[in-house]
């Protein structure tokens, strides 16, 4: 669980870590509460930034400029503070900001077949967003359905393994066709492994 509240000493400390994300993903999480909450959610969530002197104005991120990479985590923290919102709600928020990015609609499209988009097209996918971190397929198995993905040189905060698991949810479903994914985050930085490793499963 990814308990901590944000503070404006969180906030000033993910500003700091290196790496930038593409400004669609900032905006995704404001469709999303946008949905949930409305406008007045909306406006609710733009003030808490504002009180921790870290304002996003999510109206005016453009979708493919860049932006810190620690405004994410911000976001996604001003979000469960706000709102009292569990990991579970950051992770669908994951599911559904990739079921409508554009980036991931072509690159599922052209794949060609399921162990090119794995292998060849899925880190392409990560250099869209970030700036930082290498995503490494490790392995895949047609026949036995399921595949395992790696994050290496990754360290954002603990909020965004959420994230990332609905993110790889949705991507594996559209990549596969099948409507039961299942995700597991079987390493993490932020338990002591070297890096992120993600197991996929489908049926």
């Amino acid at each position: 669980m990814s308990e901590e509240v944000l503070t404006k000493e969180t906030a000033e400390k993910l500003m700091m870590i290196k790496g930038k994300i593409r400004g669609m993903d900032l905006k995704a999480d404001a469709e999303f509460v946008l949905r949930k909450k409305g406008k007045e959610g909306l406006r609710k969530l733009e003030e808490k930034l504002k009180e921790i002197n870290f304002p996003i104005e999510y109206d005016k991120i453009k979708s493919m400029d860049f932006y810190p990479g620690g405004l994410k985590a911000i976001s996604l923290l001003a979000v469960k503070t706000v709102f009292g919102w569990d990991d579970q709600i950051i992770e669908e928020m994951g599911r559904e900001a990739s079921k409508v990015s554009l980036i991931i609609k072509v690159f599922v499209r052209f794949f060609g077949s399921l162990s090119r988009f794995f292998f060849k097209e899925s880190p392409k996918i990560w250099n869209k967003y970030w700036t930082v971190g290498k995503c490494v397929p490790k392995e895949f198995d047609k026949s036995k359905k399921f595949a395992i993905i790696q994050l290496r040189n990754f360290r954002l905060h603990p909020v965004y393994c959420f994230y990332l698991k609905g993110y790889f949810t949705t991507v594996t479903k559209l990549a596969t066709g099948s409507d039961k994914i299942s995700c597991q985050e079987t390493k993490c930085v932020f338990r002591g492994d070297p890096y992120h490793q993600f197991l996929l499963k489908w049926e």
